[in-house]
């Protein structure tokens, strides 16, 4: 037959519309037409595409004009995921294979020279929204990429090493096999992890006892954390072990978090189930932190989802950057607006940010001296912004060792100690209100936040006196419900709200 239809898909955010490459053989000038908004590089796949076919021994109609229809048409079309469909939409259409057989199946690879196939970016997404719409879709991916859609459970996968691997599978019945066949083709079994994540151990962290407890608190409630100190202070060893006191990815979160990372092609096997921790440069730009480009990609914050942003010389960042996180903070997601599409990316994470008191480090410090002076201690802690600052549940200040402290002392608590009795009170709020502490809106705060008298006398006079805003005392509240849930308290005492209002305004002037 002359026209050929093959299934794929295309990647939008972390959504993977349907894609249809049809191909069409007519007689005429010889010419390999492209259309549907194809990118450039879907474009360049017309060399990939002939130069696979007549190095691994199939035919290329030469002869005849071909032309190539990506549809929708008014759907963008990206990188070289389109090879294989395109390649296998040409031999379709002119009988090397038998377009029947090729129903129930979606395709996507990139095509070498010699037709060998490489991984693509989003695999992992294509088969997680065939599952989320309950399509019965059979996927036929590169080695790397059919390792990553199979961790979707009862995903069909299968891995083809090399275009003849796929051409070997649709023959038609009588015809002879490829000129060279190969062994690659291989259906993918579902992924069980071998063992549980591994994460640093806060045994490595000698005292800090009060910043281990705030921690506590910060992994119990989902609570984002500011931490200060001077350098040397322990402040990213902290930050950077803190991912192991959270509770165990569900498969459904494990996969979501998966999915973003193989958009950004930095998904690893050896890291299922382990919760991310995000920890980019203070030189990173706003697009770079929150996402964007075109097409849109997801930012540090997406990649993060479901794990830790760490965010260390905090008022080093850009401004603009670091006002991009106020309403990712809130929401949860973020939407790449641009003028051509329009993506949103999943971005719940749990901020902990790390920064110096001043410009050279050492305000408070006992050991050293501050050489600052008070309006360069103005001007760099007002980099910060006041509602970034509000939305921030924790602020803490992290004091720096000394040496004999450091030597002398005996091992911390480890973190299996601490994530337990954390992992009990998150459980707590989970069988109350069916979300942690932090997420809590609107009524539900009053309703899971009840207050005795004394503690709710002891919040009010603190809010009137330190003139917090009606944010900044919802999440002091929220902050002294996680305290409760630690102590295994159905009420909020004046004890939890006293050691609340404690990890608020560390800076000056706050």
């Amino acid at each position: 037959m002359a026209l050929a239809t093959i299934h794929s898909r295309a990647l939008v955010g972390l959504a993977a519309p349907a894609v249809m490459v049809e191909v069409h053989l007519a007689n005429g000038l010889p010419s390999f037409t492209l259309v549907g908004l194809a990118d450039v590089e879907v474009k360049e796949a017309r060399e990939r595409v002939r130069s696979a076919l007549q190095n691994s021994g199939l035919d290329f109609p030469h002869n005849q004009r071909i032309t190539v229809n990506l549809a929708p048409a008014d759907l963008p079309k990206d990188s070289g995921r389109l090879d294989l469909p395109i390649a296998l939409g040409i031999l379709a259409a002119s009988g090397q294979i038998d377009a029947s057989k090729l129903a129930g199946y979606e395709f996507a690879g990139e095509l070498s020279l010699s037709g060998e196939l490489r991984p693509v970016r989003g695999a992992l997404a294509m088969s997680l929204v065939l599952r989320q719409q309950r399509v019965r879709t059979r996927l036929v991916l590169p080695p790397g990429s059919a390792e990553e859609a199979a961790l979707v459970p009862d995903a069909e996968v299968f891995r083809a090493q090399h275009l003849l691997d796929v051409v070997q599978q649709f023959l038609p019945p009588s015809s002879e096999p490829p000129p060279a066949p190969t062994d690659g083709w291989a259906r993918m079994a579902a992924h069980t992890p071998s063992a549980p994540p591994r994460y640093a151990d806060l045994a490595d962290v000698k005292g800090q006892a009060g910043i281990k407890r705030v921690l506590e608190i910060a992994a119990a409630g989902g609570h984002s954390l500011l931490m200060v100190g001077p350098p040397g202070s322990g402040k990213s060893m902290l930050a950077q072990r803190f991912a192991g006191l959270l509770p165990p990815m569900s498969i459904e979160d494990a996969l979501e978090s998966a999915a973003i990372a193989s958009l950004a092609g930095r998904f690893e096997l050896s890291r299922w189930a382990q919760r991310p921790t995000g920890q980019p440069h203070h030189s990173a730009s706003a697009v770079a932190l929150v996402g964007g480009g075109s097409p849109p990609r997801p930012g540090e914050i997406s990649l993060a989802h479901h794990g830790v942003l760490f965010l260390d010389e905090l008022p080093e960042f850009p401004r603009a950057a670091l006002e991009a996180l106020r309403e990712p903070l809130e929401t949860g997601s973020i939407t790449i607006a641009r003028a051509a599409r329009r993506a949103e990316f999943p971005a719940r994470f749990q901020l902990i940010a790390a920064m110096n008191p001043c410009p050279c480090g050492y305000l408070g410090s006992s050991t050293r001296a501050c050489r600052c002076s008070p309006d360069q201690v103005s001007r760099y802690q007002g980099k910060l912004s006041g509602p970034l600052l509000d939305r921030i549940d924790l602020h803490i200040e992290v004091p720096s060792l000394g040496a004999q402290d450091l030597l002398n002392a005996p091992p911390g608590e480890s973190t299996e100690a601490i994530a337990a009795r954390s992992g009990a009170a998150r459980e707590r709020a989970l069988a109350r209100q069916g979300c942690a502490n932090a997420a809590l809106q609107g009524q539900a705060i009053d309703t899971h936040s009840r207050l005795d008298d004394s503690a709710t006398a002891l919040l009010q006079k603190a809010a009137a006196k330190l003139g917090w805003s009606g944010r900044s005392v919802h999440r002091s509240l929220k902050v002294a419900r996680t305290i409760a849930d630690l102590a295994g308290s159905d009420t909020i005492a004046s004890v939890h709200v006293a050691e609340a209002l404690q990890y608020r305004r560390v800076l000056q002037g706050q």
